[in-house]
């Protein structure tokens, strides 16, 4: 019979429309946007408000509102206020002010006609339907970029706004709140001042994660989503520096977590070797090409042939300065060729780095002696090996 055995647990846990319990390095920016709504909690229908959350792609900014919204809707359960939190991209909806209204009505009213509406006929008609309902919405537009580029700040002027229209006593209830989610700031630039002012009050700036933040992160999901022991720390460290050279994209470091994860159980490998993240990187930005490889110098080759040839025959992540040296010895005595000495040697590092093609470091003080580390985070060396021998026999 046919037995399966994978590093799994649970692999929905690194689906990007998973919302993980908590959200390492990001507690403060939590608190501080349950601070903007507290009202909604203590005080439903006496204000609404506006927020805007910032930050490059793979901050967190998605999965903090998501995870901000759960929890604000199960406090508010509690406390018997029918408050609802809807989650909508405005460029799965084309930048429409028609299409995300019309998506946010359809939570409350599955069956609400999809035709012969405008969109202000429809926002009004969603006002209409959290009256009747007695309802309070915040409504979070996530890649607000989209519809202020398609729309400009008419439709957004319109959202923040339309309460502002139905007001015609001071005891009126207020309902609607809104969250943007954009990249940078500067799409602010592109507003009339009145919908620019609704804006600027209220910003959650998410920085770009570092490597031991990035570090954090992954290990929350490795204990989710693997079994015990199948990621060993020099992946999950090696996969951290990657994703910090990204601009520190915590989505790119779990999207490397499951593709190793996956090449590991291609394999049917009891771990996810640092050889199945080069391999993940690879499938994810094919980032070596042959032409750069074929330019390289013979000496070049052979020092990263020995490289190569080296990673693949150890479940490191890295190499002290002195194996690779041993490691191009060899492959100068397999091609006839005299090898070079330290300094040209080291010489030659520098310009593979430059490439990009590997990563250096120093080693850290914990380590007996002072050396420099070399990693080869962006091709698999089965390939790399492949590549140059190929090159090497022309």
């Amino acid at each position: 019979m046919f037995s399966y055995s994978s590093v799994f647990k649970d692999e929905s846990r690194l689906d990007i429309n998973y919302v993980p319990p908590r959200l390492p390095h990001r507690e403060a920016q939590l608190k501080l946007l349950s601070q903007f709504f507290r009202f909604a909690l203590e005080t439903p229908g006496k204000m609404t408000q506006r927020a805007l959350v910032v930050g490059r792609v793979g901050t967190g900014k998605t999965a903090l509102t998501q995870l901000f919204g759960q929890g604000i809707v199960r406090e508010a359960q509690k406390r018997g206020v029918n408050l609802h939190c809807v989650h909508v991209n405005c460029r799965e909806c084309k930048g429409s002010l028609f299409m995300i209204i019309q998506r946010v009505i359809l939570r409350f009213h599955p069956t609400y006609p999809r035709r012969g509406y405008s969109a202000e006929e429809l926002l009004q008609a969603l006002m209409q339907v959290l009256e009747e309902q007695r309802a309070y919405l915040i409504l979070t537009l996530d890649e607000l970029d989209a519809l202020i580029q398609n729309e400009g700040s008419d439709s957004l002027y319109s959202l923040t706004r339309v309460q502002e229209d139905r007001q015609t006593t001071a005891t009126a209830v207020q309902r609607l709140s809104i969250i943007g989610i954009a990249r940078d700031t500067a799409l602010l630039s592109r507003l009339d001042d009145s919908t620019k002012s609704t804006l600027q009050r209220n910003i959650i700036q998410l920085e770009e994660y570092s490597q031991p933040q990035l570090h954090d992160i992954l290990d929350d999901r490795v204990t989710a989503a693997f079994h015990e022991n199948t990621v060993p720390p020099q992946s999950q460290d090696l996969i951290a520096e990657l994703a910090a050279n990204e601009g520190g994209d915590a989505r790119y470091a779990i999207e490397l977590l499951w593709r190793a994860g996956k090449y590991a159980d291609t394999e049917a490998a009891r771990e996810i070797l640092p050889e199945h993240v080069r391999k993940a990187v690879g499938s994810v930005y094919p980032t070596i090409r042959k032409d750069t490889i074929s330019t390289l110098s013979l000496h070049q080759k052979l020092l990263l042939l020995g490289i190569a040839r080296r990673f693949k025959q150890t479940d490191s992540a890295y190499m002290p300065m002195g194996e690779a040296e041993n490691a191009y010895a060899l492959a100068c005595e397999e091609y006839g060729e005299e090898k070079r000495g330290h300094t040209q040697l080291w010489k030659y590092v520098q310009e593979l780095s430059a490439l990009d093609i590997i990563n250096t470091e120093p080693s850290s003080t914990g380590q007996r002696g002072k050396t420099t580390l070399i990693s080869l985070p962006k091709i698999p060396a089965s390939d790399l090996e492949r590549e140059l021998t190929k090159t090497l026999r022309t």
